[in-house]
């Protein structure tokens, strides 16, 4: 059975592509969750059990107004719906869908020590070459990694990094004996 987030995420993407409305739905939705994870009574408001779903509702139209319709009508219907302590969850969702329509692919690269700019871009160019999708790519850094990288992407994860090279040897050795 479906999670509930990704059947409103789906509902939400539909109504935008049919709108022709995806890239100002995506941004005024990370906008809203990105006040979310800033503002803490905005968050405590969406995440509490024990306020009424209509009062919920009503205050996040009082906060709407500037948003796409869409984007706003969603937000009262999840509100209403008593699905708000969702609405990242949704959000992410609703981006993967929107990646994956536009074929896009979104990867996290670690690296053992901070890239460069070049650096980063001329992996990235290796990847989209290979996959023939654009990259969206977050970076960040692990210096437990000792040198190389982990790629991951989706749910495939490639580890070129030393320590995935030395915890697969350690593990050829252990079994071999």
């Amino acid at each position: 059975m479906a999670v509930a987030y990704r059947i409103y995420a789906r509902a939400l993407f539909d109504a935008a592509k049919d709108r022709d409305r995806l890239a100002q739905v995506r941004e005024d939705l990370g906008d809203f969750v990105a006040a979310v994870e800033e503002v803490p009574e905005l968050r405590s408001l969406l995440r509490d059990p024990v306020l009424d779903p209509k009062e919920k509702a009503a205050a996040l139209d009082s906060i709407l107004g500037g948003v796409d319709e869409l984007v706003r009508n969603f937000l009262l219907l999840v509100a209403e719906k008593n699905r708000t302590a969702q609405i990242e969850e949704i959000a992410h969702e609703f981006d993967r869908l929107v990646a994956a329509e536009e074929r896009r692919l979104e990867v996290e690269l670690t690296t053992a020590f901070e890239l460069s700019d070049k650096e980063a871009k001329s992996i990235v160019a290796q990847i989209e070459k290979a996959s023939g999708r654009e990259v969206d790519a977050t970076r960040s850094v692990d210096p437990e990694l000792i040198g190389g990288l982990i790629l991951q992407a989706g749910s495939m994860r490639v580890d070129a990094s030393v320590r995935g090279r030395l915890n697969r040897l350690r593990h050829d050795l252990v079994t071999r004996s």
